[in-house]
This record gives C-alpha cells, structure tokens and sequence, in this order.
C-alpha cells in the first residue's frame, strides 16, 4: 500500500487518514525541516508525550501544551517546583503523566547544557536531511542506527523519554528525514526543501 489518494484528489501517507487536523498537520509540518532549537525541543518533548499514545492526541493538545509549557521555554520550565509539576498533573488540556512532566524538566535542564541544540542534531546527518525513497509503509522503520545513535546521546547529556523510536519519530517529523512515500504530493516539495 502506497499513499492514499484523498478526496481533494491529493495523495498522502497512510498515516494521516482523513482527519481535517491531522491532514493539515501531514500537508505543512510533518517532514519540513526544522532548524530552530526551541521548536526542536517542543517537538522533541511532545514525542516523549506521545509514547504509549497515538500522535493525534498529542497534535489535538498542542496549543494547551504549549500553554501550560510556557511555549517551551527551557528557561522557564527549569525553574518549575513541585507546586508547578502539581498544576500540570490538574490540567486536562495535557497528558497528566508525572513521569513525563519531570522529564520534560530534567530534558530542559539538558537542552540549556549545549550551546546549540538544532546544530548538535543536524550534525548527526552532516547538516542534511536524509532523503528516503519509501513506496509502502512496511519499508518505514520504527528506530535504526541512527536513532539509536542519538538516542544514547541524548540519554547520555540528561534528556529523557528518547528512546530510538521516539528519536526516529521526532527525526521523521522535523525532517532530518523525508520518510513521506514516493508517491505522497509531499514527498518532492519537502524534497526541495534541502537548505
């Protein structure tokens, strides 16, 4: 199985289904590459959200994330306290995971470690994104090498909730690779996207 032909007469991946939210998100974010650090720290965290959950959740809670995370500022989520992580466990509007609310602090603590953090990323591929030429979604891996590579780096510095499968995640959506199939109309636009 290919890429789905939509109503709209647009191809896309499988994945994004017929979800207006969900389609629009396939159409403009997923696989763009991202060079800014802090939108690179939010998508990282939000994969780390998304663990045991379906990425639509996530994708409907953004902005109440990005809310109740001050817009995730690192700056702003290190100093949160105990009465901080208490408020974020009352709040609906996000996923209430203790674990995953004192990660994303521990995860900021890590960020504000390294001098640039969208350069210490795009390192791992040379400054480029790596182009993938999937004709079916069985092709697409979970984790590889790279992932994995990362992921112990990651862990290493003090981030957490970045296993190789949420690595390759992020890495697919902030595209470090363009995992969209060859035959989605977004494969070739993100293509060219290339800095």
């Amino acid at each position: 199985m290919s890429a789905a032909l939509h109503p709209d007469g647009m191809s896309r991946c499988h994945w994004c289904g017929s979800d207006p939210l969900y389609v629009h998100y396939h159409d403009t974010d997923w696989g763009v590459p991202e060079y800014d650090s802090r939108a690179l720290f939010e998508k990282l965290i939000l994969d780390g959200f998304q663990a045991g959950l379906s990425w639509i959740t996530i994708l409907k809670k953004r902005e109440n994330f990005r809310a109740a995370f001050d817009g995730f500022e690192p700056t702003k989520i290190v100093a949160y306290n105990g009465q901080k992580i208490e408020s974020l466990m009352q709040d609906t509007g996000i996923v209430r995971n203790r674990l995953k609310i004192v990660g994303a602090i521990k995860s900021a603590e890590a960020y504000l470690k390294i001098d640039d953090f969208s350069a210490y990323l795009w390192n791992f591929t040379n400054g480029k994104p790596i182009q993938n030429e999937y004709d079916g979604p069985g092709q697409v891996p979970t984790n590889n090498a790279l992932s994995e590579k990362i992921s112990k780096d990651l862990l290493a510095k003090g981030f957490k909730f970045v296993g190789p499968t949420i690595v390759y995640a992020f890495m697919q959506a902030t595209g470090f690779y363009n995992d969209h199939m060859t035959s989605c109309h977004r494969h070739m636009a993100v293509k060219r996207l290339v800095r």
